[in-house]
């Protein structure tokens, strides 16, 4: 199974306006989620698709592989699913430009996750507290007994009608969705221009489409969320913590 890991990296953007080419490690942000996809196993290609040239130009200065887009592009599926026509592999993965803590092996747990037929797989957390099941920037996900997604939702689900919930329970009945997405590569340029469905709509969830519409999504569930960057706080704690895991390495060594 060829596998290809795609990076959509936008400049724009309301919170941190140029946030791929943040360099305050030395690396610039775009630099460490590029060179941790590498480290995954399944990864036979790992590109960049933007459609900025500043951008294109960071990524060729480490020897990165890069793809230019059109700008018009509404999502990132929609600027993975161009750059994927164009490459051999029976499986892509879209790794957000702005995750540069994201495991090696959560990516290989995603290829693996393809193997058993699904259009997608996608990961999730077990949901540590009530506070979290209720939030509903925190977006939850059922499965059924084969680990397939049955419903996404910002609501608290599954509901527990005559009890607490029970977050210690394993296996982990009560999962917060991760946006980290693989699709089989004949898929994916279907569900892209597949018109938003009803309940992706009303939930502003991406994902409802493909449940929506009768797809299958498998879902992997990890032990740790990986922390984005979306904010200028968000990126000053990833600063603070690379700072930190590199020093360690060196008193290590």
């Amino acid at each position: 199974m060829r596998v290809a890991i795609v990076i959509p990296a936008r400049f724009a953007s309301s919170r941190l306006p140029g946030k791929p080419l943040l360099r305050d490690t030395g690396k610039y942000l775009i630099q460490h989620v590029y060179e941790r996809a590498c480290e995954a196993k399944c990864a036979d290609t790992v590109v960049v698709a933007t459609d900025h040239d500043d951008i294109r130009a960071a990524v060729a200065s480490f020897g990165g592989r890069v793809a230019m887009t059109r700008a018009d592009h509404p999502s990132g599926t929609d600027r993975v699913a161009e750059v994927a026509a164009t490459l051999t592999a029976d499986v892509v993965i879209n790794v957000q430009g702005d995750e540069p803590q994201l495991e090696p092996d959560a990516i290989d747990l995603l290829a693996d996750l393809m193997r058993d037929g699904s259009d997608m797989a996608t990961l999730a957390v077990p949901i540590p507290d009530l506070e979290a099941y209720r939030n509903p920037n925190v977006v939850k996900v059922v499965c059924d007994d084969r680990g397939r997604a049955l419903y996404f939702s910002r609501s608290p689900i599954p509901a527990v009608r005559d009890d607490e919930p029970d977050f210690a329970a394993r296996p982990a009945r009560f999962l917060q969705h991760l946006g980290v997405y693989a699709y089989r590569r004949e898929f994916l340029p279907r569900i892209a221009a597949t018109p938003a469905h009803p309940l992706e709509q009303s939930e502003k969830l991406e994902q409802l489409r493909v449940l929506g519409t009768g797809g299958a999504i498998s879902v992997g569930v990890v032990a740790h969320a990986h922390r984005g960057v979306d904010t200028p706080a968000d990126y000053a704690a990833f600063v603070r913590w690379y700072r930190s895991a590199d020093s360690g390495v060196r008193r290590a060594a």
